[in-house]
C-alpha cells in the first residue's frame, strides 16, 4: 500500500542519515559532506516515489467511490483525501523553498556543474535557521511541521509522533547529555553544513509522504464500508448436544456460513453486548438456575440481536430467539450416606456428580477444619477441628449446596497383655517361674482402623509393672515401649503372687506423622501367677 510502511530502501536511507549525522558530530573527514549530498538526493527520490504512489491511492479511492454510486459518505472520503494531499503538497513546497534558500544564502548558490558552491558552510546555516534570539526559520518550521502532524492525527486512528521534536522529546537523542537540552532548531541546524541541512529537510519530506500514505490507506478502507460484502467463508457444525451417552445418537447440522470483512457487526444477547472477533460473536455467560421441573430442567430463552450497516445508510437489525435448558446441578457422596468423621484425622471423601459429567469441576470448603485436595476430581481429605461442620460444594465457582457432618472423637484403643510374646489368658494365669516378659499392646477400634488406617497407629509408650503378694507390693519396674523383660521381678515371684500393670502413657501417630498422647484414664491390668 502506498506509504503505509517504510520500504527497505527508505529504512536504509534513514539509517544512513543517522550514521552520517553521528560522523559529522565527530568531525570526520570532509568526504562526509559528499555523502550527505548523495543522501539528500536519495531522500528526494524516495519522497518523489512515495508522492506518486499516494496519488495513485487517491485515484483508486475516487474510482471505488464512483463504482459504489457516489454515496454521500464515500464522497466525503474523497474530500478528506484531497485535503490530505493539499496539506502535504503545501508543506512539501514550503520545505523545497526553504532548501533553495539555504542553497542560495548559505551555500553560495550553484556552480556551473549544478553543484552547491559551499556545501560545507555551517555558520550561515545557523544564522539562517537559528539566528540571534532564536528567531531563525527553524522555529517557524517546527510549528508548521507539528501543525501538519496534528491535522493528520485528526483523520487517522493511529496517532503519529510530532515531526519536529526538541532533544528532550526525541527518543534518538534524549539519552545523550550533550544533545537532550537542545531545541529542534539547535539539534538539527547547529554546527550543520549546508549538505546536512538539506538532508534534514529532505528527511522531513520523506516522513511527510509516509504519513500521508498511511492516512490515505485508512481513508481508502472507509470507502464501501457500508456495503455488506460476504467475503469470509466459514465451515460450521452445530450440534444439538456436545456430550452424548454411548449408544445414543449424535445429532446436529453442517453448513457454510459467510461474514463480511468490510463491516463490524454489533451484537447483543439478552440486552448485553457480545464480544465480536472476525465477524463472529463470542457468547459466554453463567447459566442461572431456579424454576426446575420434576425432571430437574429449567427452560430458558436466548434473545439475540445483530446489527449491521447497509448500502441505504441505515442500520439493519436481525433478531432471533433460541430455547435452551438448564440442568439442576446435583451431586452425591460416594458412600450414599453421610459417614461419621473423626476429629483431627484424615477423613477421605469422594463427592461426584454423574449428572454434570465432564462439566463436573468441583471445589470444596468447610467451616470446621482443613480441606486437602487429592488432585483427583471430586476426591479430597478433610481434617475436622470441631464436633460438627459443614462441607460446601461448588462447581466452576457456583455453590451447589452444603452438607452437614457430625464429627466423632477418635475411639480409644483396647489394651492387650502379652506374656512371653503370647496373648495372656486371664482364666489360666501364668507360671511364676516361667514368666520372663510382659508387653501391653494398644489395639485400635476395628471400624476406625478400616476408615482411617493412617490415623489408627497406637502404641503403649510406658508402663509400670509391680510384683504383688497379698496386699503388699514387693517390687516393681517402669518400662518404656509398653513393656519388656521382667527378669528382675521373676526371681522373687512365687505361685499365688500377681503382676499389677499400670499403663502410664498411650500415644497415637496421625497421618502427618505427629505423635500425641491419648487420654486413657486410670488403666490397670493383672497377671496372676501359679
Amino acid at each position: 500500500m502506498a506509504g503505509g510502511k517504510e520500504t527497505p530502501r527508505q529504512k536504509m536511507i534513514g539509517m544512513m542519515y543517522l550514521v552520517l549525522t553521528a560522523m559529522l558530530a565527530l568531525q570526520v573527514s570532509s568526504a562526509i559532506i559528499e555523502k550527505f549530498i548523495l543522501l539528500n538526493n536519495s531522500l528526494e527520490l524516495s519522497s518523489g516515489a512515495a508522492n506518486k504512489l499516494n496519488q495513485e491511492t487517491v485515484l483508486k479511492i475516487k474510482a471505488a467511490v464512483e463504482k459504489s454510486g457516489n454515496r454521500a459518505a464515500d464522497v466525503a472520503v474523497i474530500k478528506q483525501a484531497d485535503e490530505v494531499r493539499k496539506f502535504s503538497a503545501d508543506i512539501t513546497n514550503e520545505l523545497n523553498a526553504l532548501k533553495q534558500e539555504i542553497i542560495n544564502k548559505a551555500g553560495g548558490g550553484l556552480n556551473e556543474e549544478g553543484g552547491i558552491k559551499n556545501p560545507q558552510e555551517e555558520a550561515k546555516v545557523a544564522e539562517l535557521m537559528i539566528a540571534t534570539g532564536k528567531k531563525g526559520k527553524a522555529y517557524e518550521l517546527k510549528e508548521t511541521l507539528n501543525a501538519y502532524t496534528a491535522k493528520l492525527n485528526e483523520l487517522s486512528p493511529n496517532k503519529f509522533q510530532m515531526l519536529a521534536m526538541d532533544g528532550r522529546e526525541d527518543p534518538v537523542v534524549k539519552g545523550n547529555k550533550e544533545q537532550r537540552n537542545k531545541d529542534f532548531a539547535e539539534l538539527n541546524f547547529e554546527s550543520t553544513p549546508v549538505a546536512a541541512a538539506l538532508a534534514v529537510l529532505s528527511q522531513k519530506q520523506t516522513d511527510i509522504r509516509r504519513m500521508e500514505g498511511e492516512v490515505l490507506n485508512y481513508l481508502a478502507s472507509k470507502v464501501g464500508a457500508a456495503d455488506v460484502k460476504f467475503d469470509r467463508i466459514l465451515a460450521m457444525v452445530s450440534a444439538d448436544a456436545k456430550t452424548v451417552v454411548a449408544g445414543t445418537k449424535f445429532k446436529g447440522q453442517m453448513f457454510i456460513a459467510a461474514s463480511a470483512t468490510g463491516i463490524t457487526p454489533r451484537m447483543s444477547l439478552n440486552g448485553s453486548p457480545v464480544k465480536v472477533e472476525n465477524g463472529v460473536g463470542l457468547i459466554e455467560f453463567t447459566a442461572q438456575g431456579g424454576g426446575y421441573d420434576k425432571e430437574g430442567l429449567a427452560k430458558r430463552q436466548l434473545q439475540a440481536r445483530i446489527t449491521i450497516p447497509t448500502p441505504s445508510g441505515r442500520d439493519t437489525t436481525y433478531t432471533m430467539n433460541q430455547d435452551y435448558f438448564v440442568v439442576k446441578p446435583s451431586y452425591q457422596i460416594e458412600t450414599g450416606t453421610l459417614p461419621p468423621l473423626y476429629l483431627g484425622c484424615a477423613n477421605k471423601l469422594s463427592i461426584q456428580s454423574p449428572a454434570l459429567g465432564p462439566l463436573w469441576a468441583p471445589s470444596f470448603s468447610t467451616d470446621g477444619g482443613e480441606i486437602i485436595n487429592s488432585g483427583q476430581k471430586g476426591k479430597f481429605t478433610i481434617v475436622p477441628s470441631k464436633a460438627q461442620l459443614n462441607i460446601t460444594v461448588s462447581n466452576a465457582g457456583s455453590v451447589l449446596g452444603s452438607e452437614p457432618f457430625r464429627v466423632n472423637k477418635v475411639p480409644k484403643p483396647s489394651l492387650e497383655v502379652r506374656v512371653n510374646g503370647a496373648v495372656f489368658d486371664e482364666r489360666r494365669g501364668a507360671p511364676a517361674s516361667g514368666t520372663r516378659s510382659i508387653q501391653v499392646i494398644a489395639v485400635p477400634d476395628e471400624s476406625f482402623k478400616n476408615f482411617s488406617p493412617e490415623d489408627a497407629k497406637f502404641r503403649v509408650a510406658q508402663v509400670e509393672i509391680s510384683l504383688a503378694r497379698g496386699t503388699r507390693r514387693i517390687t516393681g519396674v517402669t518400662l518404656n515401649g509398653g513393656g519388656g523383660s521382667i527378669s528382675s521381678l521373676a526371681q522373687q515371684a512365687q505361685p499365688g503372687d500377681r503382676y499389677v500393670i499400670t499403663i502410664l502413657k498411650v500415644e497415637r501417630q496421625n497421618f502427618k506423622g505427629a505423635v500425641n498422647e491419648v487420654e486413657m484414664g486410670n488403666q490397670f491390668r493383672q497377671v496372676t501367677l501359679y
